[in-house]
């Protein structure tokens, strides 16, 4: 964690902001999943049209913030077709995260999608030939044993929609390792743009699918059923366009490692939202394993930290 010295070095009042918008962002975030859930349940759209709306007005939406930015140069993104293969990533995580939202509780399917860092973390071993000592790995299993144990009453009760978020986690681990290249070149707001369209072309394919064949489950071709119906979506694309705009800029002004462990707020605000809502609670079990998938989170982000200061000590 930073000290005192370090914040006064880089300017302190930077880091209070950074925590302060990441706090926000994560806590916002699970928002649209409760959005997504009530409009799945209580209205019976469909999560693939739910899908659908949250990538094209994500992509509507963030356009005023180019005008205001400087027009239609500021919107071309300098690796076009990468982009729109992260946001086809991004959409098919969300197509799967979307349905889960149906059948399993918010806070049960966002805990089970936290194993996603333990899988970037693999990846980042696998793919990226990053070294990742004996520690990392035992963490990574504790982690996947705590999804375990969330996924596992929720396997009796829905049967392998319990392992959807588990995809999602796996798709959206892979969109990450994309995103530390396609971070350098281009702007975040032009990346949300373009995995907005992404995400569309996708989703919007996989709709005109379902409608073809007929009686898919999920994916049929809906339209929203009322004005509450159409103001959810117009939050729900608010919230998946600007939402992790916070976060970007949180990670800008504060270092990764300080912030990482905030991320755990957003099951917090999931379990809220879902009680609120739905009445839902996580059963003690699940309180266990969703426990245990933060103490695991938490010990690499802490053993990151750690390393990351050993180098710099020995290279003063």
């Amino acid at each position: 964690m930073a000290t005192v010295e370090t914040d006064k070095r880089i300017g302190g009042s930077g880091y209070l902001e950074g925590i302060a918008m990441m706090t926000c962002g994560v806590m916002l975030l699970p928002v649209m999943d409760t959005i997504a859930r009530y409009l799945a349940t209580q209205q019976a759209m469909a999560p693939g049209q739910i899908t659908f709306y949250r990538f094209f007005l994500q992509m509507v939406l963030t356009v005023p913030a180019f005008w205001w930015m400087g027009g239609l140069a500021a919107m071309r993104p300098q690796r076009l077709w990468l982009n729109l293969l992260r946001g086809t990533l991004l959409g098919a995580a969300s197509l799967f995260f979307f349905t889960a939202l149906k059948y399993i509780p918010v806070a049960d399917s966002i805990a089970i999608f936290f194993v996603e860092p333990f899988i970037l973390t693999a990846l980042s071993a696998l793919v990226l030939k990053e070294k990742v000592g004996w520690r990392r790995w035992l963490a990574i299993a504790i982690g996947f044993l705590g999804a375990i144990i969330v996924i596992n009453p929720s396997f009796d009760r829905f049967g392998a929609i319990a392992f959807l978020p588990l995809a999602t986690a796996t798709l959206f681990a892979t969109y990450m390792l994309m995103n530390r290249a396609l971070g350098k070149v281009d702007t975040a707001l032009v990346m949300q743009l373009v995995a907005g369209a992404g995400g569309s072309i996708l989703v919007g394919a996989v709709l005109i699918f379902g409608g073809v064949i007929g009686g898919v489950a999920n994916l049929e071709p809906s339209l929203p059923h009322g004005a509450l119906a159409v103001f959810l979506l117009l939050v729900l694309g608010l919230v998946s366009s600007y939402g992790h705009l916070i976060v970007v800029k949180a990670f800008q002004r504060t270092p990764a490692s300080l912030l990482a462990p905030f991320q755990y707020l957003e099951i917090v605000s999931a379990a809220l939202l879902g009680y609120l809502v739905f009445a839902e609670f996580p059963d003690p079990s699940k309180l266990f394993g969703m426990a245990i998938i933060i103490s695991s989170g938490l010990f690499i982000v802490w053993r990151e930290n750690h390393l990351r200061k050993a180098a710099r000590n020995s290279a003063n």
